[in-house]
């Protein structure tokens, strides 16, 4: 259990930390399952230029083989998506994405494709994500932001690793903290909100849509009005519940997985609710966690 019957908050804050040691150390064991994306190749003479003038990340550094996560902004600054692009050769890229965005992606892309040589269409790909790895895995592409996730593109899974299940990839993902199209992301969302800026977006690489909000930001110093958080407890909560803090609610349980010490989820969370806070999830006490230190 990770808090006694009287709900005490200090010991659930001793036991959160030793829950992501747990993890993090090699206590749940590394293994690899299959991924459920949404993937487009990006292809052309102009593809690198033009994909250079459309995300926030800077590609110009990849060399093949090599990726980087990535925002494409709306030119308001919301969040079209968060992907993955990876240089497969000098003029062709590879784009992957949450299941069910691939489409708003590729439309995105192809908005302001006027007068250059790319091609921006779906793809097919067999995706095995790795998690809780020890070491690289040889081909494979990083994933969360982490040193232990990596992504297999049409490639066999790793011979000396275990099949795992959704549920544990749902549970490597929130203990991770990494948000998802859908879940953590809306198309309210923003940058500042889901604690992977430092992954997603360069802040010297030039112009690109939606540049101007994420720059603003930056500069001034201003903190966005909600964020990502993590949280933990005991019993029974689902997707959708409210977050309680000082007797209001401060946000909503966007993802949450079965922990062999109770419940972890992900949740967005309004900024008058700080990292440490005490909270309620129904009858269930929590302390916010902070994911931004991966």
């Amino acid at each position: 259990m990770l808090a006694g019957a009287n709900g005490d908050l200090g010991n659930l804050s001793h036991l959160r930390v030793w829950q992501m040691d747990r993890w993090q150390t090699g206590g749940m064991t590394a293994f690899w399952t299959e991924l459920d994306g949404d993937v487009i190749s990006v292809r052309g003479a102009d593809a690198s230029s033009y994909l250079q003038g459309q995300i926030s990340q800077d590609i110009r550094g990849l060399g093949d083989g090599q990726s980087a996560y990535t925002f494409v902004l709306e030119p308001t600054g919301k969040i079209a998506a968060l992907a993955r692009v990876t240089r497969l050769a000098e003029d062709e890229f590879r784009l992957d994405t949450d299941r069910g965005f691939g489409d708003e992606l590729m439309a995105r892309l192809n908005r302001f494709k006027i007068r250059v040589k790319v091609d921006i269409v779906g793809a097919q790909a067999a995706v095995l994500g790795v998690r809780g790895a020890d070491a690289p895995i040889a081909g494979g592409v990083p994933a969360w932001g982490g040193v232990d996730a990596f992504d297999l593109f049409d490639a066999a899974p790793p011979a000396d690793l275990r099949h795992g299940s959704a549920d544990e990839l749902l549970l490597a993902r929130i203990e991770s903290g990494w948000p998802a199209m859908g879940r953590e992301i809306t198309e309210a969302s923003i940058p500042a909100e889901t604690g992977v800026v430092a992954d997603a977006v360069n802040f010297t690489k030039g112009c690109y849509p939606g540049q101007e909000l994420v720059e603003r930001m930056d500069s001034r110093g201003s903190t966005a009005p909600r964020f990502v958080r993590r949280l933990r407890g005991e019993g029974s909560v689902k997707v959708g519940d409210e977050i309680i803090h000082d007797g209001k609610a401060v946000g909503t349980l966007t993802s949450v997985a079965d922990s062999d010490e109770g419940w972890v989820a992900l949740g967005v969370v309004a900024r008058s609710a700080q990292p440490g806070d005490p909270v309620t999830i129904g009858e269930a006490p929590s302390v916010i966690e902070d994911i931004t230190a991966r």
